[in-house]
């Protein structure tokens, strides 16, 4: 049968033509979707205008609407109808309300809810004024009988009121909507989502449409309708299989569900409404903020003009990277930036947006996605710790993660990603699908990088600890399969690939073996001594536990299963003590670093090189080399606050330092005898270091000695010209790191006390730690400082002005003095 012979039979038959029409109609297998949804609602509109119609002869001024979702033609099988009986005031207000019962009892006798008011056009913008719904309901508005002037003469003052209101109104929206997401929770992780009330749901996608209806921003259009549409026939299947009017996806109903629209299983279920909340909450999360920017703009626009003169200012831009600036609040691309050029430039653009705490901007995401350049296997340095940069950046990670992900930048970065993305988990402990969860990790592990000496291993393997999920199998074997692959494509070394390997096998080991193993037994506490394998993996994996439960949900953590863990970790470590590291051996200095040394040593003063260090693409090794760093050579004579004036300079020509090797170089006796100095005045520094700029061009080799030579005699003020250049700079939020943490050493060297340091790394942090090292009166024998992400990890060897180790509690002093100048 046709939808022209349905609307025919509901027309002849009435109330129950119109059910047996409606019956036949949903039991269609052939029709599904927005035909089954057109269909339905264009035979209710036939079955009203019939209705009305009847009941309004002699009546004018009268009209019958559609609104909400009836008015956007979106009926699902029990959905409700929404309607409007509008007139002029001039009808008899008997008869109008003859005619509302003559609509109003068909509908109920029928059994269908029913949503309905009775109001003139002032009355019913009146009442839009006063409730936002009523307002949101109308913006649907679509004329089903009646006088055709006086729903369109209603609608287009609603839009006008809607569009002249926006700012006070939009603002209301927002809050309703945070509001509702706070009780309803995320669809996009829930295990029992209500399709419309939910985050991401259609109450959303409404609200989106609400937005681009006030012309004051719009939403990213991109795949947004067929999001819409997915919710919209799940919820039509739902309908079908309960019976019911719910928008609640229970478990048991899944199933059902599943099998009215011709999927696999539950779980494939579950992962389309995902994928389709995912859009809808990230669409609304860009368009909101496009809309909080708008109304500050014209906020403070009118005060700058009348400050100015007229004319519009220009935006600010303010530089957060190489291609990276902040404008208007977002992170987007310099205009010299060329990301099909550049293939880290998604990576240095996305850690510089959650370093910062900002959003990357929807279109900076889209052209780095459209234009971008695949990676190089193994990855080059700088992608690598840009990554860790971006895992380690604590809850800004997450909306820049999500950002990349809705343009499809994670998968072309990380393929296996694919396979655990919007996967769901079917276990009451964990409340996120499977790739939230491992960024969650990721954002718990980046709370935890004080406690470990290598925090990008933590970090990364907090993002690949359940990657092995989705595959057949126990996931930890798998994962470590993976987890492998994955590190050295990434460009970590062998050394680390076996530890990420590891920590990815063993991520549940402390916690099963803590809880429901006897640790008093020596083979218990032998067996996982025996998997870990050393102190660094242990410490490690205990963190990677913690994060891991953190991540998991409420349930998962507690003070007795941390203090558990805590105790097998302390046997463990017992047993594995044996294999603490010694000092490692200096190794002898290169042609060039004994060039520079002897220079340094004859003139008196310091001498530097800049030297790229470069290596060819692993896939290419003819083809352009990839940039590893400059490496910077300085040789200065040994004398008082080298350390903070060579990190001070480097600081003000914004110089991030990678790398560094600080250690004093005793150069030959016939050196010494040569130019007649005594053998105390024979000790040169060398320090050894990888510099990236921050942005722009290096700086020049003349330059810098010349900047270091007055920082050595004292006219420079390097603390007063950085703090200069930080004010010149608007102040950002920035992230939330960890409190830096100064310890000393254990195990440490027989010749020298080591201060272990690990931070946030920032401007000039470098050059504090060597002054609060030089007000302490200790001198730095030594140094190790590396840059993991955005996590300085630094050990200086420090001896006495004797040069002997410092006794216990004087070295302990320092590291408190130390970490106290570092927190300020």
């Amino acid at each position: 049968m046709t939808s022209t012979d349905v609307r025919t039979e509901a027309e002849d038959s009435g109330p129950s033509g119109y059910a047996a029409a409606r019956l036949r109609l949903l039991q269609e297998g052939a029709r599904s979707g927005p035909p089954r949804r057109a269909a339905l609602a264009e035979l209710t509109d036939d079955w009203l205008t019939g209705l009305f119609d009847a009941g309004a002869e002699g009546l004018r001024g009268v009209s019958l609407i559609a609104v909400g979702g009836y008015g956007r033609g979106e009926l699902s099988p029990r959905s409700d109808l929404d309607l409007l009986l509008l007139h002029d005031g001039s009808a008899d207000p008997d008869a109008v309300a003859a005619l509302a019962d003559r609509i109003w009892y068909p509908v109920w006798d029928l059994g269908l809810a029913l949503d309905h008011s009775v109001r003139t056009p002032a009355e019913a913008r009146k009442t839009a004024g006063e409730d936002l719904k009523v307002q949101l309901g109308l913006l649907d508005a679509r004329h089903l009988a009646g006088d055709l002037g006086l729903t369109a003469g209603l609608r287009t003052a609603v839009l006008a009121d809607w569009r002249n209101q926006a700012p006070k109104r939009l603002p209301e929206l927002q809050e309703l909507c945070a509001e509702r997401a706070e009780r309803q929770g995320e669809l996009q992780y829930l295990l029992e989502p209500d399709l419309k009330e939910a985050r991401g749901g259609l109450r959303d996608a409404t609200a989106l449409r609400a937005v681009a209806a006030s012309w004051l921003a719009d939403a990213p259009r991109e795949g947004l309708a067929d999001a819409r549409k997915r919710i919209l026939d799940v919820r039509d299947a739902l309908h079908l299989a309960t019976g019911r009017a719910t928008d609640r996806l229970s478990l048991q109903e899944q199933d059902q569900v599943a099998a009215e629209l011709g999927l696999l299983d539950a779980d494939t279920l579950l992962r389309q409404v995902y994928e389709a909340a995912r859009v809808i909450s990230y669409a609304s999360d860009v368009t909101w903020r496009e809309v909080g920017r708008v109304l500050k703009s014209r906020a403070v626009r009118p005060r700058l003009r009348a400050m100015l003169g007229g004319g519009k200012p220009a935006p600010e831009r303010s530089p957060l990277a190489e291609g990276v600036v902040e404008q208007d609040g977002e992170v987007v691309l310099a205009r010299a930036a060329r990301p099909d050029r550049d293939p880290v430039l998604p990576l240095r653009a996305a850690a510089a947006a959650a370093q910062s705490g900002l959003p990357l901007s929807l279109h900076a995401v889209r052209r780095m996605a459209a234009a971008a350049r695949p990676l190089p296997t193994p990855w080059p340095a700088e992608a690598r710790e840009q990554l860790v940069t971006l895992l380690g950046s604590g809850r800004p990670t997450v909306e820049v993660w999500e950002a990349l992900e809705a343009e499809g930048l994670i998968t072309q970065l990380l393929p296996d990603w694919e396979r655990v993305r919007c996967r769901p988990q079917r276990n009451a402990v964990h409340i996120w699908t499977v790739d939230r969860h491992l960024i969650e990790t990721a954002v718990q592990a980046s709370e935890l990088t004080r406690r470990v000496g290598r925090p990008d291993l933590l970090l990364v393997s907090a993002l690949l600890h359940d990657i092995g999920k989705g595959w057949p199998g126990d996931h930890s074997v798998a994962g470590e399969i993976i987890a492998r692959d994955v590190a050295a494509r990434i460009g970590f070394d062998r050394t680390d690939v076996a530890t990420l390997a590891a920590l990815v096998r063993h991520h549940l080991l402390l916690v099963e073996t803590a809880t429901r193993r006897d640790l008093e037994d020596p083979a218990t506490v032998r067996s996982v001594a025996e998997a870990v394998g050393s102190q660094g993996t242990l410490e490690l994996l205990h963190a990677l536990t913690e994060a891991d439960a953190l991540a998991t949900g409420p349930a998962a953590w507690s003070s007795w299963r941390a203090s558990l863990v805590a105790d097998l970790v302390k046997r463990v470590s017992a047993v594995l003590a044996g294999d603490a590291p010694e000092e490692p051996e200096t190794a002898a200095p290169t042609a060039e670093q004994e060039r520079l040394a002897i220079e340094a040593f004859r003139t008196g003063s310091p001498v530097l090189s800049l030297r790229a260090q470069t290596e060819p693409p692993a896939e290419d090794p003819s083809g352009e080399p990839e940039p590893l760093g400059v490496e910077l050579l300085i040789a200065v004579p040994d004398q008082p606050g080298v350390l903070p004036a060579v990190a001070g300079v480097l600081a003000m020509h914004r110089l991030t330092v990678r790398t560094a090797e600080l250690r004093a170089l005793d150069l030959p006796d016939s050196v010494q005898d040569s130019e007649n100095f005594s053998p105390s005045e024979g000790s040169v520094l060398l320090l050894d270091w990888r510099v990236a700029a921050e942005y722009g061009s290096l700086p020049q080799a003349a330059r810098l000695r010349a900047d270091l030579v007055r920082a050595l005699d004292g006219s420079l003020d390097i603390a007063g010209r950085l703090a200069e250049r930080d004010a010149a700079y608007p102040r950002r939020r920035g992230i939330i790191a960890p409190p830096p943490r100064v310890t000393v050493a254990s195990v440490g060297s027989r010749r020298a006390t080591v201060i272990e340091v690990r931070a946030h790394d920032a401007p000039g942090l470098l050059h504090r730690i060597g002054r609060a090292l030089e007000d302490a009166n200790v001198r730095v024998r030594s140094a190790h400082v590396s840059t993991l992400g955005a996590n300085a990890v630094d050990a200086f060897y420090v001896t006495d002005p004797e040069g002997a180790p410092l006794p216990g509690e004087e070295a302990a002093a320092v590291a408190r003095t130390l970490e106290e100048t570092l927190r300020e």
